[in-house]
């Protein structure tokens, strides 16, 4: 079997849905033939010709009425098996909302562009995540910093999911922070502080699940007190927008970073 995919933009889509109607035929034996950017009568009228001319099917989404039309007209006119994959869903939109239809050829690769963005800022957030990579901190569009477990990985990843590239670093009183840290604007910095007592739950819970025993100095009070100190005056040398998280869901705390950013919630 032939099967030929007209578009007037890449023809991912309708070669796609060719794909899986042919998986239904045969094993695999189909050829098909890609006719991207069709977007006037002669380029359709070639890929008709050829596709009658080997006994094929075309199969295509053209956004335009007049194309479409000209397609069925010359289909009819070859005895050519035809699959229109956006005509009809364009028709029974068309019926249920007031709005017309843009008929913009590509528009759906403009959403796989914002869909590769939010990979690419995931893929960001999990290289950059606790302070890996410090050399890379001056490419995310905001660093966290704060003790650990004080929510920075599962904020950054809330924040990666909407597409921005979000690093965090840890704040240990034994280690300087990133020198890199200090290259970046005070305003791409948010810091996460938390009070001591939930903390130490947080951190005596996390033991738990670890199997380790509780009363180890990473959730002694004495301990965490001094590292929310430490945080202190590393936000206040940076010059950082500061957020208690204490009693803040994660959703809450992006939020408030983008806030800081002077952005908006996507």
């Amino acid at each position: 079997m032939v099967v030929y995919v007209l578009s007037d933009a890449l023809g991912e889509t309708a070669e796609a849905v060719a794909r899986a109607g042919a998986s239904q035929f045969d094993d695999g034996e189909t050829e098909f033939f890609r006719v991207a950017y069709a977007n006037d009568r002669a380029a359709v009228l070639r890929a008709l010709t050829d596709a009658k001319r080997r006994n094929g099917v075309l199969v295509f989404t053209l956004v335009d009425p007049e194309l479409r039309s000209f397609v069925r007209s010359e289909a009819g006119r070859l005895d050519l098996a035809t699959v229109d994959v956006l005509g009809p869903v364009l028709d029974a939109f068309s019926r249920v909302t007031p709005k017309p239809p843009r008929l913009m050829p590509g528009l759906s690769h403009r959403l796989d562009a914002e869909y590769f963005r939010r990979v690419d800022a995931i893929e960001f957030a999990v290289k950059y995540d606790d302070g890996r990579n410090p050399s890379g901190l001056g490419n995310a569009d905001v660093v966290l910093v704060g003790v650990s477990r004080c929510s920075k990985t599962p904020v950054s990843m809330y924040l990666a999911r909407r597409g921005y590239k979000v690093a965090n670093v840890p704040l240990v009183p034994e280690l300087d922070p990133p020198p890199e840290l200090e290259r970046i604007d005070k305003d791409r910095i948010v810091g996460f502080t938390v009070r001591a007592d939930k903390l130490r739950q947080i951190r005596e819970e996390r033991l738990r699940t670890l199997d380790v025993e509780v009363g180890s100095g990473y959730a002694d009070p004495s301990r965490i007190a001094e590292e929310i100190r430490f945080a202190n005056r590393v936000f206040m040398r940076l010059g950082c927008a500061v957020i208690d998280v204490t009693y803040k869901a994660v959703e809450e705390t992006a939020r408030e970073v983008l806030e800081v950013l002077g952005e908006e919630e996507s």
